[in-house]
């Protein structure tokens, strides 16, 4: 099996800085880490490997320091890592990013084979819109599994795949064809921490770099250009103190009290 997890770099959120003129996040010489969900996409892409054979390709898109977290990737066990890197991506919106990580799947199936399953993190920390996954499954025809809390049963053979998904009044089991794309959250499991064979044998994995001309995309398909969406001001937002009163004394008696304000307050105003 080929399974392609896609990952993202993300500011530490202490650390978010904002350019005032594009309203975008600055990335250049912040402290970033590996999006918390990713790590357990990247566990999850691992164990399917190891349970079925194949490979696990991590993939990204962002600056050149990306590349620390595809060597996290790496050392967790992925066998190769995609870069998608160039100027010409830099301010791209959730649409132009999920067609841009769509493109470079499909150079990934031209250049290693077919693509089994496609995981995320259910959403980044630093946009937190959960947008991303469910627009590549759209771009790549793919069925979506969102807010996976298990994987029960994978066949290759038969090409299905039965999940457990996490909703707000419990958990949907539901049966897909493969391929498929996940996103998966942190009750999935508990990613590992790499030894220091893993981290040196992962200098010697291939990482690929893919550009803008290896995409094949429009101008105006990626970027700013190809960004419907985009962010008009930033600001953090007054903090006003709230006075509040208490009411002391027998129930009864603070319930008129509260009543009278009440109505004091709403005096004059239409519901």
């Amino acid at each position: 099996m080929r399974v392609v997890v896609c990952i993202k770099q993300v500011p530490d959120t202490t650390e978010v800085k904002i350019n005032p003129e594009t309203n975008t996040l600055m990335r250049e010489g912040v402290q970033s880490i590996v999006n918390p969900f990713d790590e357990f996409a990247i566990e999850e892409g691992i164990r399917i490997k190891e349970a079925h054979g194949g490979e696990t390709i991590a993939l990204t898109m962002g600056p050149p320091q990306a590349e620390e977290v595809l060597k996290t990737a790496l050392a967790m066990g992925c066998d190769k890592a995609y870069l998608i890197s160039d100027r010409a991506f830099a301010g791209s919106d959730t649409l132009a990013t999920a067609l841009t990580i769509s493109a470079a799947i499909k150079k990934i199936e031209e250049k290693d084979g077919p693509v089994d399953i496609v995981i995320c993190g259910k959403q980044a920390i630093d946009g937190d819109t959960g947008q991303v996954g469910p627009g590549i499954a759209v771009r790549l025809n793919l069925p979506p599994l969102t807010y996976v809390s298990k994987v029960r049963e994978i066949n290759p053979e038969q090409k299905y795949i039965i999940v457990e998904r996490l909703m707000e009044r419990g958990k949907e089991v539901v049966k897909s064809t493969l391929p498929a794309l996940l996103t998966v959250v942190k009750d999935i499991n508990t990613p590992r921490y790499p030894s220091l064979f893993e981290i040196k044998k992962a200098s010697k994995k291939p990482m690929i770099k893919l550009t803008f001309n290896d995409l094949g995309l429009r101008e105006d398909q990626t970027g700013l250009k190809g960004s419907p969406t985009w962010v008009n001001k930033i600001f953090s937002p007054d903090l006003k103190s709230v006075s509040g009163e208490i009411f002391q004394g027998e129930p009864e008696e603070c319930v008129k009290k509260l009543t009278e304000k009440l109505l004091e307050i709403t005096k004059g105003v239409s519901l």
